[in-house]
């Protein structure tokens, strides 16, 4: 299994692209694989026949588990230094064939890897519960636990602690309800939440006019979706005073190098991150593509690695599932989250007809770090991105 990127501990089997026996090409497509970010490939080293798979369809290996075994040719095997035996563990492996030249192979247990996104500045594990005894954290990392999981426990310890005792008794209750595994996706969206949570979060909102918008889409030969509007306009007014999207290290407030800004995107069982890099330099109509290339690579789980990452804040339109308000949450890396509501016909005065007219209004949310911004930043940040989209021909 190679490493299919920085923050990935382990991937799922979910398809083999060839037989055992065939005859596979270097660089050729073999495994297909889904990680908690992507469904990717695994390609064959070297030219070669397959001689066997030892892992199964639908479970998950970490990185550096032997994946499968192809016959080559002793060249090749010294080019790519393949040739020196394959060592593991008497209690991970057994003997898949008999013969003079037997391959140890992974056992076909599930790995005990953390399928948790690494490499973020807030601690993954951030201490939530002071009062769990060391036996208590062992037996949790054991299982792969956090301190959020013991939220459903009622402690019969001193001042409501929970003891050991608590946990057993919480764990076999379990298999008294219906269960089933959480996905991959599932539980890289938990991981991330669990962590941004571990800061001061805070949301503010203003309802917006998106009437000049609406008729700016409406004839423009290529179509902008809403939320590509709201990315386009976070992106100038950041790229104007980027220190909103800063992040406190320390006692500094780190700026962001570039303006990259990331959308949600509704994937099975969760939700992923494209980004749009450089937002704040490319006008509307060219991001359009690149942005519809992005939401159906997301949709398949397909995201290139360099549309992924890095950005400094996301943009997600709620308002896609008919909610007119909502706080959404910061991704751990990010300080900020940028959401649109549902549009709705409202009554709105207007000073020179002297009487009430009826507009299309969408509520805008800006939920943030309080440690990186207060109340008024956020407003005015909201305020400027509400008066960019009132002014769609300058996006």
């Amino acid at each position: 299994m190679p490493q299919l990127g920085e923050s990935i501990a382990e991937a799922a089997v979910v398809n083999l692209l060839v037989q055992i026996g065939d005859v596979v090409d270097a660089g050729q497509d073999v495994i297909e694989v889904e990680t908690n970010k992507a469904t990717m490939n695994v390609a064959s080293p070297c030219p070669g026949r397959v001689q066997e798979f030892s892992v199964s369809v639908g479970e998950s290996y970490p990185v550096g588990a032997a994946l499968g075994y192809l016959d080559v040719s002793r060249e090749e095997a010294e080019r790519l230094g393949l040739d020196a035996p394959v060592q593991a563990l008497p209690s991970e492996t057994h003997e898949t064939r008999s013969g003079d030249n037997p391959h140890p192979t992974y056992a076909g247990r599930k790995p005990s890897v953390e399928p948790t996104v690494r490499g973020l500045p807030v601690p993954a594990h951030a201490a939530r519960a002071s009062f769990m005894s060391p036996r208590m954290k062992a037996r949790m990392n054991e299982l792969g636990l956090h301190s959020a999981d013991l939220a459903g426990i009622a402690g019969s310890g001193a001042a409501g602690r929970v003891t050991i005792d608590d946990f057993e008794k919480f764990l076999a209750g379990l298999d008294k309800n219906k269960m089933n595994p959480a996905s991959s996706m599932r539980v890289a969206v938990a991981d991330a939440m669990r962590r941004s949570w571990t800061r001061p979060l805070a949301t503010v909102a203003l309802p917006v006019c998106v009437d000049a918008m609406l008729a700016h889409r409406r004839e423009s030969d290529i179509k902008s979706g809403p939320a590509l509007y709201a990315l386009r306009a976070l992106a100038l007014a950041l790229a104007e005073n980027s220190a909103p999207a800063g992040r406190l290290v320390g006692k500094q407030i780190v700026h962001p190098s570039a303006i990259d800004v990331g959308f949600a995107v509704e994937a099975d069982d969760g939700v992923l991150v494209p980004v749009l890099r450089h937002a704040d330099r490319h006008p509307l109509k060219e991001l359009v593509g690149r942005y519809n290339e992005l939401v159906e690579l997301a949709r398949q789980r397909r995201l290139p690695p360099d549309a992924t990452g890095g950005s400094i804040a996301t943009v997600t339109n709620f308002g896609t599932f008919g909610l007119t308000w909502a706080t959404p949450i910061p991704l751990p890396e990010q300080t900020l989250v940028l959401g649109m509501g549902a549009g709705r016909r409202v009554p709105s005065w207007d000073e020179e007809k002297g009487q009430f007219v009826p507009v299309m209004e969408a509520n805008l949310t800006l939920s943030f770090d309080h440690r990186v911004l207060d109340g008024g930043a956020a407003g005015r940040l909201l305020a400027r991105v509400s008066k960019l989209l009132s002014e769609p021909e300058a996006l």
